[in-house]
């Protein structure tokens, strides 16, 4: 399977069926003048930590609330949040991410790197010194061991897509390593950063990794801190290693404890059985009002939107035949018309679906590439603002006029009806398809609104045999390549997800561009992400209802905290507890 489509179906995984399992979003509140309040929050943590003691005196035990279960301790063969949450703490990864804007920085265990001039070629100078905890090193036979465990036959893991990118991996010395692409791919780099297995402690064919030992109670650790014991259901617990290359932790321990239930979440933190819990929409308040607690919001990598199809519902046809050419598509006989999709665009009234539907749990956006994408993102384009009049002007100006008095639109004898969908049981989009639905049949639209099974709606996006639909994209990660959603060879009826035929030959160029930047730097590729976003802000494929966002509700009675909203622990081992300090 290639690489992104790999990517794709967990997207679809995550973004499709995650999402509707929800009956609320997972995000934060904006403040009252529209924007987040992450700044704030970040800057009393800064402040928090400016004022650290001289000498730390090190003790206590971070505990974390979480609503799953690990389910395996191996960083190759892990596929859920819950392990890899856990995981994280104790194995080493090539390269690093910054916690504040997304971006891939040495701040790892490659110090540095160099690109030969193909793009093909990467050569990547590792960190001396660091160890496991059993006083192994740490260095370039770990990164290869892991990666060829992954393509081995012998090991079945969800992290193969990782490795069909890349041509050879070579150990030039136990400080250096070599990695050639078969192509240059910007998005590639982030197949590299896998956390590594400790390769001294298993057998060169891999044969003895799937049924592991190792995998339930690892004994050894490069990160934070080393696994101690891990209770199924209820706990697993690490404590401190020494040997951390950045400095042993000051916490003694870190804890993660399964609470399943939200309220049972909220009423442990505020008990002070645990330090840290992902906080619900509408438990924001009760954690904002109680003096012993923190609230970190920030701006979260999904969005929702409507869909809107180009195509012919009645006709589905792919984007390209199978010399890459593209296929002039049969247009969607209400859709395919920029007014109407304008005209959509300025009827929908932002704020109150933020406010009534999410529960002010989002914030406007105006196009495919969000602002947690720092580097990429262009906060020159304005999202699109309600304007009853404009959107009645436009639908006049093209032809959509009510003729005959009966509420609706036509435009050549055609009404301009159309169905919206979206899965039942995901009260936030039922309740924003009656919202949507009543302030378009007021602007002369006639939407049929229908909430129906899941399985049924994606069968209808994927087969491209929808109208409109209230769908929305999560995870989507620290890099602004989202080809899938956009490119026409990802127009493919039943499978791609450019489910909504979206056909751009601009687009289609400026997604390569931008993977294909020589060296891959963010100020090189920015330019090409940021066009992109204007052209797809103008075209209205997508009607962008609202990014998400995040909350973490956690004591006060730590400090050193530094959260960024790409990770939450970038600084762990720097967090102390201030009841035991002098």
């Amino acid at each position: 399977m290639h690489r992104k489509t790999f990517t794709i179906v967990a997207l679809l995984l995550i973004g499709l069926l995650a999402l509707s399992a929800c009956a609320q979003p997972e995000p934060i509140a904006p403040s009252d003048d529209g924007s987040t309040s992450a700044a704030a929050d970040e800057s009393a943590v800064t402040e928090d930590a400016a004022a650290a003691p001289d000498e730390i005196v090190p003790g206590g035990v971070w505990t974390r609330a979480s609503l799953s279960d690990a389910s395996i301790l191996n960083p190759i063969l892990w596929s859920d949040s819950a392990s890899s949450g856990v995981g994280r703490f104790m194995y080493p990864s090539l390269l690093g991410t910054d916690p504040f804007t997304g971006a891939t920085v040495p701040t790892d265990m490659a110090e540095s790197w160099d690109v030969s001039e193909d793009g093909l070629v990467w050569t990547f100078h590792l960190r001396a010194g660091v160890v496991w905890s059993d006083g192994e090193a740490v260095d370039a036979d770990d990164f290869k061991f892991t990666y060829e465990a992954i393509a081995s036959e012998n090991v079945e893991t969800p992290r193969k897509s990782n490795v069909e990118g890349i041509e050879s991996i070579e150990v030039l010395d136990p400080l250096t390593v070599q990695v050639t692409f078969k192509e240059v791919k910007c998005d590639g780099l982030l197949d590299l950063g896998l956390r590594w297995l400790p390769s001294h402690l298993y057998g060169d064919d891999f044969s003895d990794i799937m049924e592991n030992p190792l995998n339930d109670a690892p004994v050894v650790s490069g990160g934070e801190f080393i696994f101690q014991n891990w209770a199924r259901d209820d706990n697993l617990v690490l404590v401190r290693n020494e040997e951390y290359w950045k400095g042993a932790p000051h916490m003694d321990g870190l804890i993660t404890k399964v609470v399943p239930d939200p309220g049972a979440r909220l009423a442990q933190l505020q008990g002070g059985e645990v330090n840290v819990i992902g906080v619900q929409p509408e438990q924001v308040a009760t954690v904002e009002l109680d003096p012993n607690l923190n609230l970190y919001n920030f701006k979260d990598d999904g969005y929702a939107y409507i869909g809107l199809n180009l195509a012919n519902p009645d006709n589905p046809m792919p984007g390209q035949d199978e010399e890459g050419n593209l296929i002039e598509q049969d247009p969607h006989p209400i859709l395919s018309d920029l007014a109407v999709r304008q005209a959509i665009a300025h009827s929908l009234d932002y704020q109150t679906i933020i406010e009534n539907v999410y529960l002010n749990q989002g914030y406007q956006i105006a196009s495919n590439v969000l602002p947690a994408v720092s580097w990429a993102h262009d906060p020159s384009i304005l999202p699109y603002e309600t304007d009853l009049e404009l959107a009645a002007q436009i639908l006049e100006d093209a032809g959509w006029v009510d003729s005959d008095g009966d509420g609706v639109r036509e435009k050549d004898g055609l009404p301009l009806a159309l169905t919206l969908s979206t899965n039942a049981g995901n009260t936030t989009r039922e309740d924003l398809g009656v919202l949507v639905q009543d302030q378009l049949n007021n602007l002369g639209f006639d939407i049929s609104f229908e909430a129906i099974e899941f399985g049924s709606l994606v069968e209808q996006l994927l087969g491209q045999s929808f109208d409109m639909i209230i769908i929305g994209w999560t995870g989507l990660g620290t890099d602004p390549n989202d080809d899938s959603f956009w490119h026409s060879k990802f127009d493919t009826p039943e499978s791609g997800f450019n489910f909504i035929s979206y056909q751009n030959p601009e687009i289609d160029g400026l997604l390569e561009a931008g993977l294909n930047v020589i060296g891959c730097a963010p100020e090189d590729r920015a330019p090409f992400y940021q066009q992109i976003q204007q052209i797809i802000h103008d075209d209205i494929p997508y009607v962008f209802v609202t990014g998400t966002v995040g909350n973490q509700g956690y004591t006060k009675d730590w400090a050193g905290l530094d959260p960024g909203s790409w990770d939450f622990y970038h600084n762990v081992e720097q967090w102390y507890e201030t009841n035991l300090q002098p």
